[in-house]
């Protein structure tokens, strides 16, 4: 599937505008109604992401290499699910920081080898576009902003849960968050160098990325 096919360009307009109206509707009109908002997303990922690993485990023999969900983009889906259920601060950020600098990169740029209408597509598009719209809509909707040295506190969880995987892959022979091995599709990862170079570069970039999202909160 090319990257912006026009299925998958409606996705981004869809994800972009339902962020938008979440957004200039929890500062404009802050209510009850955010909550009902906040369990209906985090259903949204919770029930994405049980369905990815049941389709996973009913196509496939269950591999602890490939079926596990320990994907920097499964685990936001978790941890914004939570963010959103108890709007727990640290959760909050690192929400914020991993969906927009992370998983919104894996929107732009998708590893995804199905296209419309299959079961893959949906499960992709709407995961991912989720945990974006969780992200702004607790942060800007909630008027719930990173605080003070957010970066240095999600870098190092990041850092931590990187190591973690880690040793997982090395366990597992898996490639979680594309540690051993870089994806088959050109992403970001692609332009930044060899392995292992280019996970070295990717926590560069990840450090100023989240930078730059920090930037407009000090």
């Amino acid at each position: 599937m090319r990257v912006f096919s026009p299925s998958y360009f409606v996705t981004l307009l869809m994800t972009a505008a339902v962020s938008s109206v979440l957004c200039v509707a929890g500062r404009r009109r802050p209510g009850r109604w955010r909550i009902g908002a906040n369990w209906a997303l985090a259903v949204i990922l919770l029930a994405t992401s049980g369905l990815w690993l049941a389709t996973t485990a009913s196509q496939q023999h269950f591999s602890a290499a490939t079926s596990l969900p320990f994907a920097l983009c499964d685990m936001a889906a978790l941890v914004a699910a939570v963010a959103l259920a108890t709007r727990n601060a640290l959760l909050v950020e690192l929400t914020y920081f991993w969906g927009l600098a992370g998983t919104l990169q894996a929107l732009v740029t998708p590893d995804l080898g199905s296209s419309f209408p299959s079961l893959e597509f949906f499960e992709y598009v709407i995961g991912h576009g989720a945990i974006v719209c969780a992200a702004l809509f607790l942060v800007v909707g909630h008027r719930l902003p990173p605080r003070p040295r957010a970066v240095l506190r999600v870098s190092l969880v990041t850092i931590a849960y990187s190591a973690f995987v880690g040793g997982l892959d090395a366990v597992t022979g898996g490639d979680y968050m594309y540690l051993r091995h870089p994806p088959a599709t050109r992403t970001l990862l692609s332009v930044l160098g060899p392995w292992p170079w280019y996970i070295v570069s990717a926590a560069a970039v990840a450090i100023v990325l989240f930078t730059l999202l920090d930037l407009p909160w000090w």
